[in-house]
């Protein structure tokens, strides 16, 4: 079983600018992103970043702008000689109804779990909503909440040092 750092995305991996990312221009990685990745790996962990993409549904963007947004991250890891696992993300929104992948509820998560074997309680999920911790409570994944845009680093140094001294 792998142990793995889930990453919600908009705030966490991204600036949250208080509205959808619709415009390449917008999607501005954190300057602790790519660190918090690099150290997750150089400790054995796996990486994922989990997050609802609504504006798709809600035409504010499109699958291609929102992978345009993910080769981004892709690169700037590929500079520092690393990778995310996958980027799971739901591209649904309330005002068409409910889904079972949207978080709060866990779908994303159970994916990422029974794909790549994840050991939930050497895991830990990332999130600047309590609906991020909502989802990961649902699949027993320890959930750390972080005010948008906020620097992780001690945060997740902790919390692998946490899971190693288990």
């Amino acid at each position: 079983m792998e142990k793995a750092i889930f990453f919600d995305r908009d705030g966490v991996i991204n600036r949250e600018i208080g509205n959808y990312v619709c415009k390449l221009e917008d999607f501005e990685l954190l300057p602790d992103a790519i660190e918090c990745i690099s150290i997750a790996r150089e400790n054995g962990f796996r990486g994922f970043v989990i997050t609802n993409q609504g504006g798709i549904q809600k035409g504010l963007y499109t699958e291609s702008d929102l992978h345009s947004f993910h080769q981004v991250l892709k690169e700037k890891c590929l500079e520092k000689g690393l990778s995310i696992d996958e980027i799971f993300y739901c591209p649904h929104h309330p005002v068409a109804g409910n889904c079972i992948c949207r978080k709060p509820d866990s779908l994303m998560l159970e994916k990422a779990v029974a794909k790549y074997r994840i050991n939930v309680e050497d895991s830990v999920m990332f999130g600047d909503t309590e609906r991020d911790m909502e989802a990961a409570k649902k699949v027993n994944i320890r959930g750390i909440l972080v005010q948008p845009n906020e620097d992780k680093i001690s945060l997740l140094k902790k919390e692998i040092l946490r899971i190693k001294n288990k």
